[in-house]
């Protein structure tokens, strides 16, 4: 059985973290699952939109998995460590769609924190655990959290490793929907759906201009943001969507 399920269907990609005995926990398997599906999700212009999942019915991922940790003596090679840099949703400018369910803890926290949208089933609960056993959420929790909800929640999630609800969740903006648990895949292929109906090129450069946009200030985001905008003025699909919005109908996008 894969540690990660990857399913094409049409333009949207579905990867599901397949450990539901372990609460779907981060090991070596799953980390190089995600890295290659990430990666043929990224080189596949068939694929336009990924929603993100965990298997079972218990947990999106209760986050690392522990009974694997040892001690790192900071001998990279001794300890079996891939070094090519694994490919994130963040670093990818298609979509990605967070359905989460049960736990989202930790390193599952902190990996539903580089999709682009996060949707929660009524009994999701989200937590940075790791300062409970003298850790620190390394995997990009001590950094994402704070720019996605205010800095006073970010530090009381990470420094009491206490967790939310979904409820608490969405008042704090980290997700943007609560759903009952059997509507939760429908919902996030609704929202998916809706995004294949846009003009790739456009959606990708809105993230892109998101993403790298957050870090600049606003001279250089607004500069970037009209680089974006002069490109996607040339595209097959701008031209399209303008003829087909004068012509009332529905577009053709290409991806082109």
């Amino acid at each position: 059985m894969a540690a990660v399920e990857y399913v094409k269907e049409g333009r949207i990609a579905y990867i599901t973290l397949n450990r539901p005995e372990a609460l779907n926990a981060l090991n070596g398997d799953v980390q190089m699952g995600l890295h290659q599906a990430m990666v043929d999700f990224r080189d596949n212009d068939d694929l336009w939109v990924a929603i993100m999942t965990g298997a079972g019915d218990r947990a999106f991922s209760a986050g690392a998995d522990i009974k694997g940790f040892r001690p790192f003596t900071g001998d990279v090679e001794a300890e079996g460590r891939v070094p090519e840099k694994p490919v994130r949703a963040d670093t990818i400018w298609k979509p990605f769609i967070a359905a989460i369910h049960g736990f989202c803890l930790g390193g599952g926290c902190e990996l539903a924190l580089t999709c682009d949208i996060r949707i929660a089933a009524d009994n999701a609960q989200f937590g940075q655990p790791e300062i409970n056993i003298g850790f620190i959420a390394g995997g990009g929790g001590t950094i994402r959290l704070p720019r996605f909800v205010s800095r006073a929640w970010a530090a009381e999630i990470l420094l009491t490793g206490n967790r939310i609800n979904a409820q608490q969740a969405l008042e704090i903006g980290l997700i943007s929907r609560v759903v009952p648990r059997d509507k939760l895949m429908d919902t996030a292929k609704e929202i998916a759906n809706t995004i294949i109906s846009r003009g790739p090129l456009g959606v990708r450069a809105t993230k892109e201009a998101m993403i790298r946009g957050y870090d600049m200030n606003l001279e250089e985001g607004l500069a970037f943001e009209r680089k974006l905008a002069a490109y996607i003025r040339t595209t097959e699909d701008f031209m399209e969507g303008a003829r087909a919005f004068a012509q009332k109908r529905p577009p053709q996008y290409k991806g082109k």
